[in-house]
């Protein structure tokens, strides 16, 4: 994300920043031969360092897995274990997120930014380990367990700016997360109350605490390394991007060709500025200044089926529903001159009922 809007895209690691993980090596007797797919082979009640004891596995990705452990140097609390595969380039992305999570520790020490804590980091036979505050259900996750039934709008308010403010706080240091979306913002805790919705017969949730962490920081970037042009997850990446011009994320729209989600922007939000046509290097897109598209294709029809204006998303006439809608409208356009910058999108009206108690209160004066 960049410095003008509420989701970050990204700029990507070129210089190798070298973190000297031998220092910290303390491996101990072999126990299991690692598996062939790189990651550390393992069992529940297993103990890393005589420290973490390993109780389940929480998630596993393309760099590896984390695991929900004990600690037992700091009072048998419970930690996330990041353990990374036994693989040169997961290991060199990992050095880079923990020169970037020791940043962060370091200018935010009693955690009040909303970005997950790093506790600890060791070498453990090959395998890079971060240890993080544990922490709950992404936003994403919630929303699907929940049937996608959207969040109440004082939850929107709170969770949108708590992402402002960690957000700001990360451009103030001159570090950009990059891959921003629902599933890197995680619930500190994800209890719910329950209700029956006897009109559509089923049990919805509700989060008790809108409390959120941002998360993943293995992509960030500091402001003055390279800029890449390959940037972030695909459905969340800036309009601008596609142009070559990168700088701040617009949107979730899924999809996996270039035209229909330029077309599906175009649902959303009206025509692309002529100024960004002109700068793109993918003028196969465009003929005389206008997107090449079929409505009536296969394509045509889906995105038309299943993408509508932004407004009309609007589910009630409230004046904080439209107060959202301004700030999300300001918040999507087109243009990065155009767009809303962080410091303006904190002072917003939507968000005045939670300003007089926020970092940020003193900017908005």
């Amino acid at each position: 994300m960049g410095k003008t809007g509420m989701y970050s895209v990204c700029k990507s690691f070129l210089d190798c920043i070298c973190l000297c993980l031998s220092r910290r090596s303390n491996e101990g007797p072999e126990k299991k031969k690692a598996p062939g797919d790189g990651h550390l082979s393992y069992e529940n009640g297993d103990v890393l360092q005589d420290r973490y004891e390993l109780v389940s596995t929480l998630g596993e990705g393309t760099f590896g897995k984390v695991v929900q452990c004990v600690d037992r140097s700091r009072a048998e609390e419970q930690v996330a274990l990041k353990i990374i595969k036994n693989i040169e380039k997961y290991r060199d992305a990992a050095k880079l997120e923990i020169h970037v999570l020791e940043k962060i520790k370091e200018k935010d020490p009693q955690n009040k930014h909303q970005c997950v804590q790093m506790l600890d980091w060791f070498n453990y036979r090959g395998h890079v380990c971060i240890s993080m505050e544990l922490l709950a259900l992404s936003t994403f996750d919630f929303l699907k367990a929940n049937n996608f039934l959207p969040y109440s709008m004082d939850h929107i308010r709170q969770m949108a700016y708590q992402i402002c403010l960690a957000v700001s706080f990360l451009h103030d240091n001159q570090l950009t997360h990059t891959d921003l979306k629902p599933e890197n913002i995680l619930f500190v805790n994800s209890a719910f109350t329950t209700t029956y919705n006897s009109e559509k017969k089923r049990v919805e949730r509700k989060i008790k605490d809108p409390t959120v962490r941002l998360v993943d920081f293995g992509s960030a970037t500091f402001d003055h390394e390279h800029h890449s042009t390959i940037i972030s997850t695909r459905h969340y990446r800036a309009p601008e991007s596609w142009a070559g011009v990168i700088h701040v994320m617009s949107g979730a729209l899924a999809t996996h060709d270039n035209q229909e989600q330029l077309a599906m922007m175009e649902t959303l939000q009206g025509p692309l500025p002529s100024t960004m046509i002109q700068k793109t290097r993918k003028q196969q897109y465009f003929h005389h200044g206008r997107l090449c598209w079929n409505k009536n294709s296969k394509a045509g029809r889906y995105v038309k089926e299943h993408i509508k204006p932004l407004w009309r998303y609007r589910l009630s006439e409230a004046e904080e529903h439209h107060q959202f809608f301004d700030l999300l409208k300001k918040m999507l356009e087109y243009e990065p001159s155009k767009r809303l910058p962080l410091s303006s999108a904190l002072c917003h009206r939507f968000f005045l009922p939670l300003r007089r108690h926020s970092l940020a209160w003193d900017i908005c004066q």
